[in-house]
């Protein structure tokens, strides 16, 4: 008779990585490095669209402008060709993706099918309020309960 193994789904998961200090770091490269950091993008991987996704936004927050997914495909597109990246990972599924795992980590909102940087805050305040003080110390207390139960 076969056993049935459960599978372990977390609630909720963050990875964070520390690189060396952003000083001589500036625009995409700038960008690619925070991605790294708060584990949207894979070291060494090349599908970065991830990156061109949250610069489509930051630039969208700087005039306080909501966006649709097909908005944020198309001003991704654009920006690649303007780069000269190859256009992989352009697809609109890929894009819907990208814009959910930005939510799921707080740096976007969604409000009537229009997407934004939350509140068009910047990066630094919403880490610090969202992902710091409210969704790694959930983690970090769940981890705790966890330890103080092993006796």
């Amino acid at each position: 008779m076969p056993k049935t193994v459960s599978k372990d789904i977390p609630l909720s998961e963050i990875t964070l990585r520390r690189y060396e200090r952003p000083s001589n770091l500036e625009g995409r490269h700038l960008i690619k490095k925070l991605c790294l950091s708060l584990g949207l993008l894979q070291p060494g991987d090349s599908r970065d669209i991830i990156v061109d996704v949250l610069i489509i936004f930051l630039h969208a927050k700087d005039k306080k402008q909501f966006l649709t997914s097909e908005q944020i495909a198309e001003n991704v597109i654009a920006f690649r060709k303007k780069e000269n990246l190859p256009l992989k990972g352009i697809a609109s599924s890929n894009i819907r993706r990208q814009i959910k795992r930005l939510k799921d980590l707080f740096l976007v909102e969604c409000i009537k099918n229009e997407y934004r940087i939350t509140e068009f805050d910047d990066i630094h305040s919403i880490f610090m309020e969202k992902i710091e003080r409210i969704y790694l110390n959930n983690i970090l207390e769940r981890v705790k309960e966890y330890t103080i139960t092993i006796k």
